[in-house]
């Protein structure tokens, strides 16, 4: 892969060097405990790796949104101890008022966390009064926050361009991942597009038709493209002023010779519950007035699997049908497993990402055997539209 940033191996002697660090530390807290400590796992590898090589550490994240304010419940000093706890290091924190002299008497591998850089109103406006301020605290500047690679803030974009700039491990292997994806991926190229609305998910959809071989459609976003192919959905979750939209992508899909898949069977129920009595599995044409489909059905299902067996990679945003409730996670984590089982057999690179995905394949207990699990959610969502990402294009120089 022809790479256009820098990364840590680019980095040189860095003892006794200031460097600071963009992490995503924006953990999940209830109670003072984190309900969810992934985020701070995955800053570990990069963070260590520079403390090792006798750097001064200092971390920069955001927590909650401030909104340029400070406030005591979205303070970093909140998170310090379980980073510490992940790292299995010492870490100190290190308020930003009186940020300059605790960092002079850091020693060589020491690490701090500074505080939440959204307290400064200055952040998130990216203005250059805030961007020196953080530059001044350091030498050289890392970014290893792909899921705030979306937003131009001081920390994430305009410190790459006032200090030498380089993507973390995290950054370099999500990047490595996209890359493989839909930069320059080995085709047949499939994509697995889910969730709720079309209307989240739109320009998703325009930027994929033009780039993958096979599309398939899946969750409440289906109804509204079977809409579009006159099938009657009943009282499903449907965007009917879309079909036209809809319309639209499957013509732009056909001429650039992309195959969209929709279900042919689907899994329909009178209510939403789990396992309701109502349950039954039909053709998509038999779907009664006051039913709503609420997943693939298994002939679908299994056509979708055939389809992945003939691809060499595969991005998967959303799941296929109303996971969070039985049985309505059956097709997602069928073809999930079929993905994983594909990519452990060397037959398929995989993509995943996004909140929702990342839970199906938790769920599925595949999350593990794909070639790459994105938690970004924002930024994985509009590096698949096709967006430029600030923070990305900073490293880039």
């Amino acid at each position: 892969m022809a790479r256009n940033f820098k990364t840590l191996d680019d980095m040189g002697d860095i003892a006794g060097k200031r460097v600071l660090v963009r992490e995503d530390l924006n953990v999940p807290m209830a109670d003072g405990q984190v309900t969810d400590d992934t985020r701070l796992r995955a800053a570990v590898q990069t963070v260590a790796e520079l403390a090792d090589k006798g750097a001064k550490v200092i971390v920069l994240a955001h927590f909650g949104r401030p909104k340029g304010q400070r406030n005591p419940e979205m303070s970093l000093s909140l998170v310090t101890q379980p980073f510490a706890h992940v790292l299995g290091r010492e870490v100190r924190f290190v308020d930003t008022d009186g940020a300059a002299e605790a960092i002079a008497a850091m020693g060589e591998g020491d690490i701090a966390l500074l505080e939440n850089t959204r307290f400064d109103p200055g952040e998130e406006k990216n203005t250059p009064e805030a961007i020196d301020a953080l530059a001044a605290l350091g030498d050289l500047y890392v970014n290893d926050a792909f899921s705030a690679a979306h937003r131009a803030h001081a920390s994430t974009e305009g410190l790459a361009h006032k200090l030498p700039a380089f993507a973390g491990r995290q950054m370099e292997a999500e990047l490595d991942a996209l890359d493989k994806a839909l930069g320059n991926p080995e085709h047949p190229v499939a994509a697995v597009v889910g969730g709720a609305k079309v209307s989240s998910k739109l320009d998703v959809l325009r930027h994929l038709v033009e780039k993958v071989d096979h599309l398939i459609i899946g969750g409440g976003m289906a109804n509204t493209f079977l809409a579009a192919r006159g099938v009657d959905v009943g009282k499903s979750l449907c965007e009917h002023d879309l079909t036209g939209t809809a319309e639209e992508i499957l013509d732009a899909a056909d001429r650039a010779n992309c195959t969209v898949h929709l279900p042919y069977d689907v899994v329909v129920a009178k209510e939403f519950a789990a396992n309701p009595p109502s349950l039954r599995t039909v053709n998509v044409h038999e779907v009664a007035a006051d039913e709503m489909i609420l997943d693939i059905g298994p002939a679908a299902t299994e056509a979708l699997a055939d389809v992945l067996k003939t691809c060499r990679t595969l991005v998967w945003n959303g799941p296929l049908g109303a996971f969070e409730t039985p049985p309505f996670d059956t097709a997602t984590v069928s073809l999930a497993k079929t993905a994983a089982a594909l990519t452990k057999e060397g037959q398929l690179v995989s993509v995943a990402g996004g909140g929702d995905t990342v839970a199906a394949l938790n769920q599925a207990g595949v999350s593990g055997d794909f070639t790459f699990v994105s938690t970004a959610g924002g930024a994985f969502l509009e590096w698949m539209e096709g967006k430029e990402l600030p923070g990305v294009a900073a490293l880039a120089g």
